[in-house]
């Protein structure tokens, strides 16, 4: 094997075993604790819950800059974040059972649909239909909810008496939805039907330690789920396999999303109060 064979395959097994770390993207605690739900818009602008104080949503353009973009009424605290048709952004309050709609031009701020019987709405999904899903875990009895939400129906429930539902996720193509019960560190897949209701549960993955949080897909179908307690965020195939982990430097990821190149995923860290990002390979 001549010199440049020698040194292509040195490059090769470097690249493979590179592993792939964390950087602060914005200041550590310009958010509280409660920092959750982050999602990026068509600008490329993070949207994250509990911007300084509780009840607000922050604003974080694609170089850092951070700011206040609304305080939600009413005592309202925000945890999951989805977007949906135009300028329309989905708020999952789960201090008032509400998924609150928002108007990312005029920040004007509505009652999507809410129900007093709920928990406490915690992470979104949303279908390429624009269907919500919410997970909703009742922390004191390590149960939880899984509920379909439209805007003609409001919330229906779909499943209750699981584990400690959190974080959740529907496939690229909308045929499936990916739900995660922190506690018990199990992930459960659904086949979605035409109607929005879900059948043929199956056990997808356990994890042996730490808890599980929010989780998002990357474009090539892989599936990144915050590991809270752990510090790290952990990679699925579409298969369900371990690909690999990624280590962070806070150790209370709560979720996660992606840039829209798909080129670098955000992470909101609980214990640091801040927004870590990582650019993939």
């Amino acid at each position: 094997m001549n010199i440049l064979k020698y040194l292509f395959l040195f490059l090769l097994i470097a690249s493979c075993n590179s592993e792939l770390r964390s950087t602060d993207f914005t200041k550590e605690n310009t958010f509280t604790d409660g920092i959750e739900g982050p999602a990026t818009d068509k600008d490329g602008n993070i949207y994250a819950v509990n911007f300084n104080k509780q009840g607000t949503i922050g604003k974080v353009t694609p170089n850092g800059t951070a700011e206040i973009f609304v305080e939600l009424p009413n005592g309202s605290i925000g945890n999951g974040i989805r977007f949906g048709n135009h300028n329309q952004m989905f708020v999952a309050d789960y201090t008032n059972h509400n998924i609150l709609e928002i108007n990312l031009n005029t920040k004007h701020i509505s009652v999507f649909a809410t129900d007093s019987t709920a928990n406490q709405p915690n992470d979104l999904a949303i279908a390429p239909n624009k269907t919500l899903y919410a997970s909703d875990p009742n922390w004191k009895d390590s149960t939880g909810n899984l509920w379909k939400i439209t805007k003609e129906k409001g919330f229906e429930l779909l499943e209750s008496n699981m584990g400690t539902t959190n974080g959740i996720e529907v496939s690229k193509d909308g045929q499936k939805l990916y739900v995660n019960e922190s506690i018990q560190r199990k992930i459960w897949v659904y086949d979605i039907m035409e109607n929005g209701s879900i059948t043929n549960k199956q056990l997808f993955y356990t994890f042996d330690d730490f808890g599980l949080d929010g989780m998002r897909f990357s474009n090539n179908g892989n599936l990144y789920i915050c590991r809270y307690g752990k510090g790290t965020v952990a990679v699925l195939s579409s298969k369900g396999k371990l690909v690999k982990e990624i280590k962070l430097k806070g150790k209370n990821p709560t979720n996660i999303t992606f840039s829209n190149d798909y080129k670098t995923c955000y992470i909101t860290v609980a214990d640091r109060g801040c927004i870590e990002q990582v650019i993939l390979k």
